[in-house]
């Protein structure tokens, strides 16, 4: 986890900064700030061809757009400074968290789609509403880069991967960001895995006591909760378990079921995306 993509999408991204930062502490991590500004074109019917561009309403876009450019770099820098980690370039000799501010010309959510392949971690905003541009980013982030995603809630917390919780159902994505999380795991006080019974499992596979056993094997601390009901429900529980368990990070694999199903009929990832009040590390 030592070079992260942090998606600072205007003046409000204060917790993604704490929890980034937080991140970068515990592994000495270079933090990229990213900002991406969006060309918006205002279209109103009329014309030849039966619209055109209101200029006025563009000038307008562009000028909220470059507002919100500047008070995420401003947002960013002075964060920095206040917790006392350089800006490239590094002074020499320096030893802890480094960063550095990237803009781009584009739709956040498919930049960051497409530059955080080469990144250890992304980490993103909890969306306040379905279809909007933070849940976007998100699903890009996750669906696009291939690599895993922190998302982070409004409020963060003061620490972060202290007490871990696994979101156990035995699916293929579940084991992926197992494994991707590795890194905070293995710093773990303690990790607990919260698990379903059988009869829960999307397919199946190895139950929780399988993996708390592998995870005992590398030296952690694990204990098993179990979780109830489905779909949901099941997220529901899951963060519930988390909660109690005191996690300060819980690791879910995104999407067990399609997307497009659980749009349509709802689902685990998609309550926990929503409703979650603790960072969750995700991938698929």
């Amino acid at each position: 986890m030592k070079n992260l993509l942090t998606v600072v999408g205007d003046g409000n991204a204060g917790p993604v900064l704490d929890t980034a930062f937080m991140a970068a502490q515990r592994f000495n991590s270079h933090v990229v700030g990213l900002h991406s500004l969006t060309t918006e074109y205002a279209v109103v019917f009329g014309g030849e061809m039966g619209f055109s561009i209101s200029s006025e309403v563009d000038r307008t876009l562009e000028r909220e757009g470059h507002e919100r450019r500047d008070q995420a770099r401003r947002l960013f820098r002075d964060f920095m400074n206040a917790k006392g980690v350089p800006l490239d370039p590094v002074p020499a000799g320096h030893n802890g968290p480094t960063a550095s501010w990237r803009e781009e010309d584009g739709r956040q959510n498919a930049v960051v789609g497409m530059i955080g392949r080469v990144f250890d971690l992304i980490v993103v905003e909890q969306p306040e509403k379905l279809a909007s541009i933070a849940e976007a980013t998100l699903e890009d982030a996750l669906f696009e880069s291939g690599r895993p995603v922190l998302m982070v809630p409004k409020r963060s917390l003061p620490t972060l991967g202290e007490v871990v919780a696994i979101a156990w159902n035995g699916s293929t994505e579940t084991a992926v960001t197992v494994a991707m999380g590795m890194p905070f795991l293995k710093q773990a006080r303690k990790v607990v895995v919260v698990t379903v019974g059988p009869q829960h499992m999307p397919e199946p596979g190895p139950d929780g006591e399988e993996l708390a056993r592998t995870l005992e094997r590398h030296g952690m601390d694990v204990s098993i909760r179990t979780a109830y009901g489905r779909q949901k429900a099941q997220g529901e529980s899951f963060l519930k378990e988390a909660m109690a368990a005191g996690a300060d990070l819980l690791l879910k694999g995104a999407y067990t079921q399609s997307r497009i199903r659980q749009m349509i009929f709802g689902g685990g990832t998609r309550h926990i995306i929503m409703e979650a009040q603790l960072p969750v590390l995700m991938a698929r």
